[in-house]
């Protein structure tokens, strides 16, 4: 009788399937939660914007009562470029009057929904196709 040690072709072939469609379930769920962190960070950043403007507004030196350059401050353009960092670039309006300002990031999990913040102290999150639907020319999310 003759005995033979090892794997057949097929033993091997049935293995490398089996790891490969486990290895495909696990990939696609940390592709879903590197998404949610980064919608986490885009978040926080524009949480830190809100405050930021708060500062702004207040400072005789800056704001002086407005918004005017806020978009241009270093308390929107790092927090900003924090954003992009993720992925998505965010938008800053400033309402005429400058009285008002509206900041908004797309987010990753989720295709098609934003997140807008403005001076109001609004927070919200909207499926909306852009940013400029958001935070129009009236510096206030809609």
């Amino acid at each position: 009788m003759k005995t033979s040690k090892g794997f057949t072709i097929i033993e091997l072939l049935v293995v490398i399937a089996i790891i490969a469609v486990l290895a495909g379930i696990v990939l696609v769920n940390v592709t879903s939660y590197i998404n949610k962190g980064k919608d986490a960070a885009i978040k926080g950043n524009l949480a830190t914007i809100m405050t930021n403007g708060a500062v702004f507004f207040d400072d005789t030196t800056k704001g002086n009562g407005t918004y005017t350059a806020f978009c241009a401050d270093a308390g929107y353009t790092i927090p900003a470029a924090a954003i992009t960092a993720t992925g998505v670039t965010p938008t800053c309006t400033i309402a005429s009057g400058s009285a008002a300002y509206c900041a908004c990031a797309p987010l990753k999990a989720t295709s098609g929904t934003v997140f807008c913040i403005d001076s109001t102290g609004a927070k919200e999150e909207t499926v909306s196709s852009t940013c400029a639907m958001q935070c129009p020319v009236a510096g206030f999310c809609q």
